[in-house]
């Protein structure tokens, strides 16, 4: 699903690196981001949740994010801090992978969002 892995057209996109922002689920947080793309068709962050579930990764289609305020330095989500607990743990090379890939999409889009 391609519309996924696009940032919400709607959305104002500021022109900053968002490596380092705070990242806000709709009810808490729940890390920074550690790397990031603005690729059509694969827009993503990655979040390093660090101590909250045990130093892990967590890959974020770009569609989850709702809101980015460049004043705060912080990106807001469209899923809970549970949704992205249970999401499946960053591959090392899953943006080669086409199988780790479909994995972290199947999950999001099976939440609906």
């Amino acid at each position: 699903m391609t519309t996924l892995w696009n940032y919400d057209p709607t959305m104002t996109f500021p022109d900053t690196e968002l490596v380092g922002f705070d990242v806000e689920a709709t009810d808490g947080s729940i890390g920074k981001v550690d790397q990031a793309s603005r690729d059509v068709d694969d827009a993503w962050v990655i979040v390093d949740t660090g101590f909250w579930i045990f130093g892990t990764r967590r890959v974020l289609p770009a569609r989850l994010i709702r809101q980015i305020n460049p004043g705060l330095q912080k990106v807001f989500l469209s899923v809970s801090t549970e949704q992205v607990k249970d999401a499946p743990d960053v591959d090392p090379d899953w943006t080669t992978d086409p199988a780790s890939r479909a994995r972290v999409g199947d999950y999001y889009a099976g939440l609906g969002s």
